[in-house]
């Protein structure tokens, strides 16, 4: 039987200063278990389905295996707008007030460099191909979301992914849709045992695997006016697109290898 997955909740205590190398202006805070970490803000561009995003990318990889900081949510209050004199910061921070998203930071941690680093095949196979799978436009050579933290690879960033739930009107034509933009993987060239990695996934990725992970999206980040549909009619077509992925692993398998 799989472990239960927990996600804890923390309160920021402390906001300690932005990371301004993400396009999102992720921060770095302190939380009232003594723990720093980075926070990626409800309030930012791609709003609360960046946060989504992020979860259920960042739970998939776990999932799987592959080595990821922890995931908790983080209430921010309204105090910490208040004494922070930089403007479009200030902003942030007013319009995150609530449930946000936090990456256990890994101090020391340094960016993985393609011409450096080298990663083990299967482990390499697996991120391209969940990538593929959840449709994450950004782990390029330009921006590779990835660190070298005590000699191990941690898989982060996962915000740019799922990019069907920015239209909701229009997610079924998703639904058969391979990736090309595979081709630009940083990783794809260490991708060799993909066929391999793609039995761990069906694995790895049971039906009560996918619902246990998707039940995870707080409601809160679930529910926008404009949208025609409820939350709960979200949560059905996560795992109807990803049922739709897991049927069609093989052609992504040769989507990848082709542009390897």
């Amino acid at each position: 039987m799989s472990k239960t997955i927990d996600i804890r909740t923390v309160d920021v205590v402390q906001y300690i200063k932005p990371l301004r190398e993400g396009g999102s202006l992720p921060g770095i805070v302190n939380a009232n278990d003594d723990f720093f970490y980075v926070l990626k803000f409800r309030g930012a561009g791609q709003g609360k389905k960046a946060l989504i995003s992020e979860l259920m990318g960042g739970e998939l990889a776990r999932a799987l295996g592959l080595k990821v900081p922890e995931l908790v949510f983080m209430n921010l209050d309204d105090s910490f707008s208040k004494t922070e004199p930089d403007e479009e910061i200030q902003d942030l921070l007013k319009f995150s007030v609530g449930l946000n998203l936090g990456l256990h930071f890994l101090s020391g941690a340094i960016t993985f460099d393609p011409l450096v680093n080298a990663v083990d095949a299967i482990t390499a196979s697996k991120i391209v191909l969940l990538d593929s799978l959840i449709s994450n436009i950004d782990r390029t050579v330009k921006n590779t979301n990835l660190l070298i933290w005590n000699n191990e690879l941690w898989v982060i960033d996962n915000g740019a992914s799922f990019y069907f739930h920015h239209n909701w009107d229009l997610y079924k034509n998703h639904l058969t849709r391979t990736f090309p933009l595979i081709k630009d993987h940083v990783l794809l060239p260490w991708a060799t045992k993909l066929g391999e990695a793609a039995k761990e996934i069906k694995k790895a990725f049971s039906s009560e695997k996918l619902e246990e992970i998707i039940a995870l999206i707080p409601e809160d980040w679930l529910l926008d006016e404009s949208e025609k549909m409820s939350p709960e009619d979200m949560r059905l077509a996560y795992m109807e697109y990803f049922q739709a992925k897991l049927a069609m692993i093989d052609k992504l398998v040769k989507e990848a290898e082709d542009a390897r």
